[in-house]
């Protein structure tokens, strides 16, 4: 496996280093493949790491940051005062060649701004897109872009979405001629923004895209698509809603089994119940999808949820080395762009 060289930003999220550098190292030990430039103030990061053995200590260095860019900030005014901040530290670290991606649980709004300004977007992309990848119900998965990064996207965009969309389906999930959908409110073709009836326009006559139409937001997690495109309003709106749908029934299961008023029976009933449950719907856990990449930039960035607990960054540090494997997406857009638009003033 290639190396990566990994920027966190170890300072970011609600609970800072206490998950952030614990989650690294266990990350770290196992993964061979990986290098740690742990980003942050060394007096709070180095209690985390002092009893980490000398192997994995080698692969891992801490890089000092004075302050840090808070959720609550205003992402213009974190963006002025971003110099010697963790997260614009972790980025030039980046940018400067010394790391292959950044991971942070940071400001979002801060994050996706310093990100276009320090790393630039690919020729070709216009912005970049919040991407994440859902489990489904066909037990595979789907490409869901963008999910915050524009809250408003041209029917360019979206095209420029979709053909990401494809090249992260083909590379990552290691499907062969991706299925694209438009996220609609209805799956008429006389439905939906004038953006996106547009974008429906241009897909189909993209030879080198597999599009199949609009679908509504319940045909999400049906696998009825690989590659579902939206603007960033909604594909947050939708993310957010499915995360909090499936943490409520996962916690409800818990509480289920908590319930002491039971009788030894039903307790052992919901126990096996649980289990099966878990078994077959384990994968829409979102902790075990936590995490969106910001693509289309020439760098990897990671976004994770503020409120990631340990487990939950460990699985998003392990993924970002899994995918960092498809490294030449950056590659091979600009070829298939121009091999799907040959004339991009249409769109």
């Amino acid at each position: 496996m290639t190396n990566l060289t990994l920027a966190l930003d170890a300072m970011s999220g609600d609970f800072g280093p206490c998950i952030t550098v614990p989650a690294a190292v266990q990350a770290l030990a196992s993964i061979s493949s990986l290098h740690l430039l742990i980003v942050g103030k060394p007096d709070t990061i180095v209690p985390y790491i002092a009893k980490t053995s000398l192997s994995l200590q080698q692969r891992l260095h801490v890089v000092p940051a004075e302050y840090v860019i808070f959720n609550n900030t205003q992402p213009a005014q974190a963006i002025r005062a971003s110099k010697g901040t963790s997260m614009r530290i972790a980025l030039d670290l980046v940018k400067d060649g010394k790391a292959q991606a950044i991971i942070s649980a940071g400001n979002t709004g801060a994050l996706i701004g310093l990100a276009k300004i320090i790393l630039k977007p690919i020729e070709g992309i216009e912005r970049p897109a919040l991407m994440t990848i859902l489990p489904n119900q066909e037990k595979s998965k789907t490409v869901v872009l963008d999910v915050g990064a524009n809250i408003y996207s041209t029917s360019a965009m979206l095209v420029q979405f979709a053909v990401m969309g494809v090249i992260i389906a083909e590379e990552i999930i290691g499907v062969i001629t991706p299925r694209v959908a438009l996220l609609n409110i209805g799956e008429e073709d006389y439905k939906g923004l004038d953006n996106i009836r547009k974008a429906a326009n241009i897909l189909k006559n993209m030879p080198e895209i597999n599009y199949i139409g609009y679908l509504e937001g319940n045909d999400l997690l049906t696998g009825k698509t690989d590659v579902l495109v939206c603007d960033g309003f909604v594909g947050n709106v939708t993310l957010k809603t499915i995360e909090g749908v499936a943490s409520m029934f996962f916690s409800l299961l818990q509480l289920r089994m908590n319930q002491r008023s039971y009788s030894w029976w039903l307790r052992l009933f919901t126990s096996l119940t649980q289990k099966t449950m878990q078994h077959h719907l384990g994968h829409l856990n979102p902790e075990k999808y936590n995490g969106a990449y910001l693509i289309g930039l020439k760098g990897i960035v990671i976004k994770i949820h503020s409120a990631a607990n340990k487990r939950a960054f460990t699985i998003a540090i392990e993924e970002t080395v899994q995918r960092y494997i498809s490294q030449k997406i950056m590659l091979r857009l600009n070829a298939i762009y121009s091999r799907a638009i040959d004339d991009r003033t249409c769109i």
